[in-house]
């Protein structure tokens, strides 16, 4: 595949689980299969970007993932900012905007000065978006947005014609950008689980049994000629 394959999606959106299941499987700690993850996301990123994708949008930690034990939100938050720390340079040389899309002031101080970071440095970057999907649920995202058009229309900014689906995208997380054109759901489960509710209104759905870690470039290929052979209606005939 190459950057002429212009059948290719300009959005992916991808649930990235089975990272505890993946390390039972081995004897190892649910750390072990999160550490994993990581790398495994590392390779993706590198993948998506030589073909040319521009946007990717991982859910990395919904708003549900807090009421996970204590220990494991911890493995969770210390491995998010070890990627940004040590991956962000690597990033920006490849040309990769880091976005990331959620509540930040949620997380703890540090971590959320580090995400802040991480998107300042790379906001010049151009050749692909990494939307971080952290402290996110779209149910959430469609709250925040109602919040912000009700304020404006309570105000007088909007009017009741002034509201239709454009609006509400403006108000969206992804503000400016195509909605994902495919999403896939690595481990096994059949649903969104509470991601980009809204803009996966027209999204191809492509599930597979691998476990995250084992998400590899050739799997992201399997599911890209799967998108490939798809008809993509919009409603239409």
């Amino acid at each position: 595949m190459s950057q002429a394959d212009n059948w290719l999606p300009r959005h992916i959106g991808i649930i990235m689980d089975g990272n505890g299941r993946w390390a039972a499987q081995q004897g190892k700690p649910r750390s072990f299969g999160h550490r994993a993850g990581v790398n495994a996301l590392r390779e993706i990123i590198k993948h998506c970007g030589d073909l040319g994708i521009e946007y990717v949008t991982v859910y990395a930690f919904s708003t549900e993932n807090f009421k996970r034990s204590s220990d494991e939100v911890g493995t969770l938050m210390s491995l998010l900012v070890e990627f940004l720390k040590n991956d962000l340079e690597t990033i920006i040389q490849n040309g990769v905007r880091i976005n990331v899309i959620g509540d930040i002031d949620a997380f703890p101080a540090p971590v959320a000065a580090q995400i802040r970071r991480a998107m300042q440095k790379s906001r010049e970057c151009g050749r692909m978006m990494l939307n971080i999907a952290l402290a996110y649920g779209a149910r959430a995202e469609l709250v925040r947005a109602v919040k912000s058009i009700a304020l404006d229309a309570a105000e007088g900014r909007l009017g009741q014609d002034d509201i239709n689906e454009q609006l509400i995208s403006q108000r969206l997380y992804t503000e400016g950008q195509p909605d994902p054109d495919l999403i896939i759901r690595t481990s096994g489960e059949l649903r969104l689980s509470n991601f980009l509710l809204y803009q996966a209104a027209y999204a191809e759905l492509y599930f597979t049994p691998v476990f995250w870690p084992d998400f590899t470039p050739a799997e992201l290929d399997l599911a890209l000629e799967s998108y490939k052979k798809r008809s993509r209606r919009f409603g239409g005939v």
